[in-house]
């Protein structure tokens, strides 16, 4: 049964990067685009001389994309599969679908949004190369901790479920894990803000960009979540993933019958 909901979410993710991949065409480049022009015309006005382009601009934004959703639509499609497969009838009595749409919400919380609002994705000519290293370090912190703080609250709810009814573990379980993240990240007391926008920095073109980013890890997850709630019921309840067409021979048998 694993390795059918494994190969559940590996379908449900190669589905959402190509989503993911069309919504990133449409929405987000035109902003990386602007991006990039104010990039060339700040170094020309500096007198600072171009760099190589390692990767021709037309592959980043076709091939380069496309393998890049895929890829990493694959990787979060099996992490997926493997988490419902712990969580489900662990945490609450939900069904199969249910589970898989309330864990692709519960994903894009606290794997995206929560480290998104402390440190949200900025364009290209945003941000200090020598600075990259500590950068990153900060974001994998922040989610680690939203992460963290999310297996916390689960437990919490577990063990107040027993005590309350469950629409009320639930709420005092949320209620924990956003005084955790408010505190140990987004309130800066645990993890430093980063404040690296160049001065005349178009604002809508940086707040087209961070909206398409939303959007894009929204358009994945909501696919991955729907796609596997459509699927897992199936693997649950011991059927194939996808019906099976009888044959002619088998149903004229079955109308005899």
């Amino acid at each position: 049964m694993l390795r059918t909901l494994l190969i559940c979410g590996l379908l449900a993710g190669i589905a959402g990067g190509l989503l993911a991949t069309g919504f990133a065409e449409i929405a987000g480049e035109p902003a990386v685009n602007k991006a990039i022009a104010f990039e060339e015309q700040r170094d020309k006005a500096e007198g600072v001389a171009p760099g190589p382009e390692l990767v021709p601009r037309d592959i980043q934004r076709s091939f380069g994309l496309l393998t890049a959703a895929v890829v990493y639509g694959l990787a979060l499609g099996g992490l997926f599969a493997l988490v419902f497969a712990f969580v489900y009838g662990r945490v609450g009595k939900a069904s199969p679908a249910r589970t898989s749409l309330w864990l692709a919400a519960g994903a894009f919380v606290t794997v995206f949004l929560v480290p998104f609002v402390k440190y949200p994705s900025n364009p290209p000519s945003i941000g200090n190369p020598d600075t990259i290293d500590r950068r990153t370090a900060l974001y994998l912190t922040m989610v680690a901790i939203s992460l963290l703080a999310a297996v916390a609250a689960a437990r919490l709810r577990v063990v107040l479920a027993r005590r309350m009814s469950g629409g009320h573990a639930t709420l005092l379980a949320v209620a924990a894990y956003l005084v955790v993240v408010i505190v140990a990240g987004l309130a800066g007391l645990a993890l430093p803000g980063i404040h690296e926008v160049p001065k005349g920095f178009p604002a809508t073109t940086l707040f087209n960009f961070r909206e398409a980013s939303v959007g894009i890890q929204l358009v994945l997850w909501t696919t991955v979540g729907l796609i596997f709630a459509v699927l897992a019921p199936r693997v649950m309840a011991g059927k194939t993933i996808f019906p099976r067409r009888s044959s002619a021979p088998e149903r004229v048998a079955a109308t005899r019958e």
